[in-house]
């Protein structure tokens, strides 16, 4: 959750709009990026293949009652930018800059046509995980 209260505070400073989708879309690249980089994840939850791409449902219920709007912080959903460390910023800034200026639906697409998605969404099974090594093996830096 603190990576999502992340975005969410960042989208609101740079006044750049950021939907439930588009979030579960960063919060993908951001930790693909993570675990291709340094083979650790960025946060334990998991992030499954749905419909619409992939998802990390703990925080897509927390973001529901927004529906396809704007997300915002709560007066009660404390966010502390001191919570996320330096290289961790870093990368998230770099995941803000390559996929934050896309729209939600371009973010859907692109996810639709990356291996861990297409490799793990079953349309008559719902939760199936994007596992953590195929997510480290997919955005693993090439030489």
């Amino acid at each position: 959750m603190t990576i999502a209260k992340w975005f969410v505070a960042w989208a609101s400073s740079d006044e750049a709009d950021l939907s439930n989708l588009k979030l579960q879309k960063l919060l993908y690249y951001a930790q693909g990026h993570h675990l291709g980089r340094t083979g650790n994840p960025l946060f334990r939850d998991d992030i499954q293949a749905w419909a619409h791409g992939p998802v990390v449902p703990s925080v897509y219920r927390h973001f529901k009652p927004f529906g396809s709007g704007d997300l915002a912080l709560a007066d009660g959903d404390s966010f502390a930018w001191d919570a996320v460390d330096e290289d961790t910023t870093q990368l998230l800034i770099e995941v803000w800059e390559t996929f934050g200026q896309y729209g939600a639906w371009r973010l859907r697409n692109m996810t639709h046509a990356e291996a861990p998605w297409v490799d793990n969404f079953q349309e008559d099974e719902s939760h199936v995980v994007i596992s953590q090594p195929e997510l480290a093996r997919f955005f693993a830096p090439r030489s």
